[in-house]
């Protein structure tokens, strides 16, 4: 279970290692958004660093950077908190986040099975999401919207993309801001991939921003906190050949091909990826 010591200058200390460490390069907005709320980021330090949270997440986090990824997109005690179509990753962080600081966590589809037991991480509450579903909360009552690696999914379906941000953007309140994190396919162009493009993973920042703006939600910064330089974006099964699904084939079904090396691909880690922080207007 997680608990809020009482020494906030150790916690502060624990979270500025914790993100010196796991972070490759952080830009000035991300910056001045750690500086502006050290209270936030000592508690979400404990948050990550909490033992409960499964092994097979916590190797990720070099990848992922979720404390300053959170802190990017402005996290703080007490905010009501929708995840988009989540994973246990950010739900085993977010929630029990929001249990510590009197918040509240909100996913998108069916309750996580790994989050299930609520006395050690927090309540959750789960809204349904898809083109028929209404709105995801009452009107402009939710601080933040979260989406990790999702855009890259509805971006083929315009018709389920648009309905989706115009949820998220009648989701937030005056102020409220959008964060998303994707595979970036910049600078090359997306791939067409069987007829979508997009197909292979990677998005743009231009169809992110696209998409976003028809919503009525304006782009508010962006940072390098999950950029891999290492990532070519040129792999044989699309951004699904790196970590952590590591295909060895297409789709992961039939046999591997002929002089395929997979350490190659685990050795680049996880994508290339853009993280914009929208908002929308007071």
């Amino acid at each position: 279970m997680i608990r809020t010591t009482k020494n906030l200058a150790a916690l502060a200390t624990m979270a500025a290692a914790l993100m010196a460490c796991s972070t490759p390069a952080i830009d000035s907005a991300n910056a001045q958004t750690m500086q502006a709320a050290p209270q936030a980021d000592a508690m979400l330090a404990t948050a990550v660093a909490n033992p409960a949270r499964s092994e097979a997440n916590k190797v990720r986090d070099a990848q992922r950077n979720p404390a300053p990824t959170l802190a990017f997109f402005g996290l703080k005690p007490g905010m009501t908190v929708i995840e988009v179509q989540p994973g246990s990753y950010y739900a085993e962080i977010l929630a029990p986040y929001a249990k510590a600081t009197g918040g509240k966590y909100i996913g998108t589809g069916n309750p996580i099975a790994a989050v299930a037991d609520q006395a050690v991480w927090g309540a959750q509450t789960y809204v349904p999401l898809s083109r028929e579903s209404g709105p995801l909360v009452p009107a402009g009552t939710a601080d933040m919207v979260l989406t990790f690696r999702n855009f890259h999914n509805w971006y083929w379906q315009p018709a389920t993309l648009d309905k989706y941000f115009a949820d998220f953007a009648a989701a937030l309140k005056p102020g409220g801001v959008l964060g998303v994190v994707d595979h970036r396919a910049d600078p090359r162009a997306e791939a067409n991939v069987s007829g979508r493009l997009g197909g292979d993973g990677y998005v743009s920042k231009a169809s992110v921003v696209a998409a976003a703006q028809k919503a009525g939600l304006v782009l508010d910064a962006e940072s390098e906190i999950n950029a891999n330089p290492k990532d070519t974006k040129d792999h044989p099964f699309g951004v699904w050949t790196l970590p952590p699904n590591s295909w060895t084939s297409p789709r992961n079904q039939g046999e591997t091909p002929v002089g395929f090396d997979a350490a190659k691909y685990k050795a680049v880690g996880e994508s290339d990826r853009l993280t914009l922080r929208f908002r929308k207007p007071a």
